[in-house]
């Protein structure tokens, strides 16, 4: 099999790649650049399990970046098991073919307990004493300590959060390089995040991230380079394309001010009781699972949400089967916003009221993504000073809390899940082996192919 790498620019779309971006537009002129069908949900988790398995989120079962498990009553975001992504990979395919093949997995999701040979994935240690200390998860185990005498710690805080940077994307390119050295997997996959956080924070604005864009166009250089040297063959993609925002629709505060969504206090702060609640949101991005406890609710809260402003359009489960959506993880009905607007997770309906976790980075805590915590809160006068405090206390031994984020969700200006209905903003697929790609456009259940003509020479 020929050697392949796949780089994952998370939110590059053809209008982004230009002037700021020499090293992307001279590899699309070189090669060829197709798009993707954007999926429903246009979200991380579903996208890659397609594009790896070459099934629908109805036949892989992950439905989002998190969903309602019904079974434990608890909504869970990032779960990190390959075991719970249904359907042959794309690399135990290669496998059958060629016993010869090996694989790494660089920072794509579902990526501890899965069958490729090698994988790292980040993964804080939390001990009892409160702290979160930045890792990674590898297999093999040593595989960790070696990559981290090698690069310095993973810089967690860098990865995501108001201090996201392209220092996490500079961390993982050069985990990718030292990986191809020492060990020429044929499959490389590589996930870079760095543009898709910037561009939530202010929008598909090309001049607005012409820093940003610059940064992701360097990292991205220099991986190519690298790896056509080793006479690679190079597939470069992403997931989704962001599309400008000004309206969070608080979908949970309807349900709740409807009666179907029940809180429960602790400590004077209200936390959602999913399994108590006839009907809530899990909301994520631009689409949010709506759970109703009743069948003989689902109808009046169908109803209830297609009245709101902001949302598009509500599945039944007609519509979930025509979206690729029947698996039993999804909601009972699945909403879509309108372009411009995404959905908040917020239900409390004062904010002296919410959780202590809602001001923090949490993102295990939070029944919902919260794109807030991209911003440090505005109304704090000095932040670096306040966090600075809080880490003082930290080192001293004191419990603490970094409660820095804002609750106001209209600072966000980018997001995704949903068509944008234009081409422009659609996912790229651009290699530099022009034959490999047939077609201008493909859905997202042909990357899978694609990836194995890569490695077979043969288009399907």
């Amino acid at each position: 099999m020929h050697k392949t790498v796949v780089i994952d620019v998370v939110g590059l779309t053809p209008e982004l790649i230009g002037a700021h971006t020499p090293h992307l537009r001279a590899f699309v002129e070189a090669g060829k650049c197709a798009s993707v069908e954007p999926m429903l949900p246009a979200v991380t988790c579903s996208a890659q399990s397609t594009y790896l398995t070459g099934l629908w989120p109805e036949a892989h079962g992950i439905v989002g970046n998190g969903w309602y498990f019904r079974d434990e009553a608890e909504v869970k975001f990032w779960r990190q098991s390959n075991k719970l992504v249904g359907g042959e990979k794309v690399w135990e395919t290669a496998r059958k073919l060629d016993p010869t093949f090996s694989c790494v997995k660089l920072f794509w999701w579902y990526n501890m307990y899965s069958t490729a040979d090698w994988s790292v994935t980040p993964r804080p240690m939390y001990p009892a004493d409160g702290r979160k200390i930045p890792g990674i998860y590898t297999q093999p185990a040593d595989l960790r300590d070696t990559l981290q005498q090698q690069l310095g710690q993973f810089p967690l805080f860098k990865f995501w959060g108001p201090g996201s940077s392209i220092e996490s994307s500079e961390w993982i390119s050069a985990s990718a390089q030292y990986v191809e050295t020492q060990h020429t997997p044929t499959l490389s996959l590589i996930y870079l995040p760095h543009l898709d956080y910037c561009l939530q924070r202010v929008g598909p604005d090309v001049e607005l991230v012409a820093q940003e864009l610059r940064q992701i166009d360097r990292v991205c250089g220099e991986l190519i380079t690298f790896y056509e040297a080793r006479g690679a063959r190079i597939l470069l993609l992403s997931e989704y394309g962001i599309m400008p925002v000004s309206r969070p629709v608080h979908i949970n505060r309807v349900l709740r001010e409807a009666g179907f969504l029940a809180v429960r206090e602790e400590l004077g702060r209200e936390l959602l009781d999913a399994g108590a609640s006839r009907a809530f949101a899990v909301a994520d991005h631009q689409v949010a699972h709506v759970y109703v406890a009743r069948p003989e609710d689902v109808v009046a809260v169908k109803s209830l949400l297609e009245g709101i402003e902001g949302i598009e359009f509500v599945l039944d489960d007609e519509g979930k089967h025509a979206h690729h959506l029947a698996h039993a993880r999804a909601g009972d009905l699945v909403v879509v916003a309108e372009k411009d607007a995404f959905f908040s997770y917020y239900y409390w309906l004062d904010d002296a009221r919410a959780p202590d976790f809602a001001r923090c980075v949490d993102i295990h805590r939070k029944p919902g993504y919260d794109p807030a915590e991209l911003f440090l809160d505005p109304a704090i006068r000095f932040p670096k000073g306040k966090i600075a405090w809080k880490l003082l206390q930290k080192k001293l031994g004191f419990r603490y809390l970094l409660d820095v984020i804002p609750l106001d969700a209209s600072l966000v200006k980018g997001s995704h899940g949903r068509s944008a209905g234009d081409i422009r903003r659609d996912p790229v697929l651009i290699s530099n082996h022009p034959a490999l790609l047939d077609r201008e456009r493909y859905a997202p259940v042909d990357v899978r192919d694609v990836i194995l003509a890569h490695l077979r020479d043969c288009v399907h």
